[in-house]
């Protein structure tokens, strides 16, 4: 691995007895959920697994599985097991992102079935010629969240789809008070009127879209936003349950995670070009990079070193081959790629 040591909780087992089940209360599932996140053909892509449409047209999920206190020592092990036997993937750098456990998630109308709340994570692997997937295939990201791909500048659907429903939705008279407008909400989220475009806000993105009725989990959870819109958009594609949601939160994780620890290594090989190492940075981030200034960036940092290999391309000059530099890990507290884009 690149980076670092995997750190597993210790699960403890409580002694006390177990609580009485009082009227009105509901059994509770542990699952757990993974955002599986490689970069592919300069492509980021994510782990999804095929299931019957649901009432959106959505046949994309993330990788889930439960969680057993008997079979598992801890929530990552549980994690790791699962995956292994549902897609027969052995996971790298994994991270706990976050506890999902929204009344409704995966509940149907007169669904009296356990309340299930779901335990996400985010994993960084490489898809490599040699792996083979039992179940499940790998994805772009950009898939679901179209609005976030700005490596050949501001996406049209942007301005061309989603400005003009947000400016409608936000313009309404609302008669809950809110700490902060829905113009302004719409204008920091989405980068509007002078705003910078803020590519860690994956996740207010969509909950604002969600929030909006503009997305089609929202018309399939039955909220009432979305029967407002006589024509919906189809803003990406949509995923089951909250896994769109979760996706979210992992790309949120990931793009703000890359500045201040060197997790993008998780996804590159041993040796690797410079350009090849801007064009993953650029994957997952959104934007195009100067290369440039990126080159002198990275060299500066003190991330990579030369190998002294060089990587002959098609019609061009050879390329030196790098690779992470590990000492950095002890040189400095937080050694990630500090890109800003648009100004990199």
């Amino acid at each position: 691995m690149a980076y670092g040591q995997l750190r597993e909780s210790t699960a403890r087992v409580s002694s006390e007895p177990e609580p009485s089940i009082e009227a009105g209360t509901a059994p509770v599932e542990i699952g757990l959920n993974a955002a599986i996140v490689a970069v592919t053909g300069n492509e980021p892509v994510v782990l999804v697994i095929r299931h019957e449409a649901d009432s959106a047209g959505a046949t994309d999920g993330l990788p889930f599985g439960p969680f057993s206190p008997l079979q598992h020592r801890t929530l990552e092990s549980g994690l790791r097991a699962w995956v292994h036997r549902q897609a027969g993937l052995e996971l790298g750098y994994a991270e706990q992102l976050y506890t999902f456990g929204d009344r409704g998630r995966h509940a149907q109308p007169g669904d009296l079935s356990p309340h299930v709340v779901s335990i996400g994570y985010l994993a960084l692997t490489q898809v490599k010629p040699s792996m083979e997937m039992q179940h499940g295939v790998w994805r772009s990201w950009y898939h679901y969240f179209p609005w976030e791909d700005w490596r050949r500048g501001r996406p049209e659907i942007l301005e061309a789809t989603m400005e003009p429903r947000l400016r409608e939705w936000a313009s309404e008279r609302t008669s809950v008070p809110q700490p902060v407008s829905r113009q302004e909400r719409v204008r920091i989220c989405f980068g509007l009127d002078g705003a910078a475009w803020d590519e860690e806000k994956v996740l207010e993105r969509y909950e604002l879209l969600y929030e909006a009725g503009l997305i089609e989990e929202a018309a399939r959870d039955g909220r009432d936003a979305a029967r407002q819109w006589s024509q919906r958009p189809r803003l990406g594609v949509p995923m089951q349950y909250d896994h769109r949601r979760i996706l979210a939160t992992a790309i949120g994780r990931v793009r703000a995670k890359i500045k201040y620890r060197p997790v993008i290594f998780e996804l590159m090989p041993d040796d690797f070009t410079l350009f090849e190492l801007q064009r993953t940075v650029e994957a997952i981030l959104g934007p195009h990079l100067h290369k440039q200034n990126f080159r002198r960036l990275v060299e500066g940092a003190g991330l990579v070193e030369p190998t002294g290999d060089v990587k002959m391309r098609t019609g061009g000059r050879p390329a030196k081959l790098y690779r992470f530099r590990r000492e950095v890990l002890m040189e400095r507290p937080a050694p990630g790629v500090r890109v800003k884009p648009g100004k990199v």
